[in-house]
């Protein structure tokens, strides 16, 4: 193949690869007009956990702004939130139809399910925290609150609709994120970067690195951290059977 040859493939390539992202950005750039007109039920679906952790309290709640601007910055917020949210899938379909062409026909059958399962583990991440981790972590926090009766003064809740929703949505990121875990383990068993026993003689350094992962995304409280924690810790045992069954396929296949 001559180099003019080499050029123009790598020019395709690109022009191809900027044709997928400008797809992907426009179906995005919709997506967030559409969640914006809806931004106000996004909003009332996220604050859901907080307003069912305190519905039964005496103390009558709310969610505050403090800047003229805050609402609306939110709403833009989670609009683009929900808009990724949903053109994940689409935007992963993209990068599929962008590599598909150069790979043989073993080597999809391999990615494939990855593709698919990448957003699966994202959207149980995020309905772990929606579900179970915000409400427990809304409930410790609010347990610091005092009557005033022994500080004088009494110390409550006045959440900001930014700061609470940002909250909501970092978690919601950090724990989608994190549960790639079995992902990305299973696509370096398939290079040979690592194998089932050197995951399990590591498993001990594994748990102090998720414990400490655990700390940095999350916000400093037991709840959330251990919440992160233990679905990982689950997740790496998991990721260690799958590893473990690539090896046998793999070696059937030799």
């Amino acid at each position: 193949m001559t180099k003019v040859e080499n050029e123009g493939g790598f020019i395709s390539h690109l022009v191809e690869l900027r044709k997928r992202l400008i797809h992907s950005f426009i179906f995005l750039f919709i997506f967030f007009i559409v969640c914006y007109f809806f931004a106000e039920y996004l909003y009332g679906f996220l604050v859901e956990p907080y307003s069912k952790a305190v519905k039964n309290d005496v103390i009558e709640r709310r969610l505050i702004f403090t800047a003229l601007q805050e609402t609306f910055l939110t709403y833009i917020k989670v609009s683009f939130f929900a808009a990724f949210f949903v053109t994940c899938p689409f935007i992963l379909m993209q990068i599929w139809k962008f590599i598909a062409p150069g790979l043989y026909k073993h080597e999809k059958s391999a990615i494939l399910p990855y593709l698919v399962l990448t957003p699966i583990l994202f959207f149980l991440g995020g309905m772990l925290v929606y579900y179970l981790i915000m409400p427990l972590a809304i409930k410790f926090f609010l347990s610091f609150e005092s009557t005033g009766m022994n500080t004088n003064l009494p110390i409550q809740l006045e959440a900001k609709v930014n700061e609470y929703l940002s909250l909501v949505m970092k978690l919601i990121f950090a724990f989608g994120l994190s549960f790639q875990l079995p992902v990305v383990l299973s696509l370096l068993a398939r290079v040979g970067v690592v194998d089932s026993q050197f995951l399990k003689e590591r498993r001990k350094y594994v748990v102090v690195i998720i414990f400490t992962a655990a700390a940095i995304l999350t916000p400093p409280d037991p709840v959330t951290q251990i919440g992160l924690a233990i679905p990982l810790l689950i997740l790496y045992e998991l990721s260690i059977f799958s590893v473990n069954i690539i090896e046998k396929k793999t070696n059937n296949n030799a």
